[in-house]
């Protein structure tokens, strides 16, 4: 787990999202046991408190659920999986949006570029 942290955002925040990136890219899998906070607080250089906040995070928010005396695990659920999924990519989407929008863009000019892009992606396939 590499994390380019970002001064304007929480970093237990950060350390969330880039576990769940890890999640939908397939890296961690549903039942997965987590580093423990010590040991992830230290590979990505970060106060054991943060790590510990965003497991706590975690956990409220249904994501991972603590196994006393054995570990933190990623909630074997595949409707968590879902949720994640579907939530990251509307994030992604209206992050886009809103870039090509402050661009000057406007809706057609987006959907154009996007159909272009893809059109292009699937020609290099």
């Amino acid at each position: 787990m590499d994390i380019d942290f970002n001064a304007a955002y929480p970093i237990y925040e950060q350390v969330i999202e880039e576990i769940k990136k890890e999640l939908v890219r397939g890296e961690l899998r549903p039942g997965e046991k987590l580093p423990s906070q010590r040991k992830l607080a230290k590979k990505i250089e970060v106060n054991p408190n943060t790590v510990q906040r965003a497991y706590r995070e975690m956990e409220q928010r249904g994501l991972v659920e603590t196994k006393r005396g054995r570990g933190t695990f990623i909630k074997d659920d595949d409707q968590v999986m879902i949720e994640i999924r579907k939530d990251m990519a509307e994030t992604a989407v209206k992050e886009f949006i809103d870039e090509m929008i402050s661009l000057g863009f406007k809706q057609d000019d987006i959907v154009e570029k996007i159909n272009d892009n893809l059109k292009r992606r699937d020609q290099d396939e």
